[in-house]
């Protein structure tokens, strides 16, 4: 998947499934997580994933800490961006 560009100072990746290798990624919010697997679609929602805090994309939102149902919001996608930026800068320079 090609970055998406969003100004001269900002750069990321946004897909659904993490590719070997992601540290973070800003992936569409499943409508809930069966089996490791998104079912029954993707909410309007985005979320944010960090395997360095700890977090694992086939874990269901319900499955992590509160600490993690922080990082991962839900956030509408400018405000998903900007947390992702955010994070990055503050957890992982």
């Amino acid at each position: 998947m090609e970055p998406t560009h969003l100004g001269a100072e900002a750069a990321m990746q946004a897909c659904d499934e993490p590719e070997p290798g992601w540290t973070v990624i800003l992936r569409r919010r499943p409508a809930r997580v069966v089996a490791s697997r998104p079912d029954g679609g993707y909410a309007d929602a985005y979320e944010l994933i960090c395997c360095y805090c700890g977090d694992h994309p086939d874990l269901d939102y319900l499955d992590v800490s509160p600490e993690l149902q922080r990082i991962r919001g839900p956030y509408p996608l400018p405000a998903g961006v900007a947390a992702y930026e955010r994070h990055l800068g503050q957890c992982h320079q």
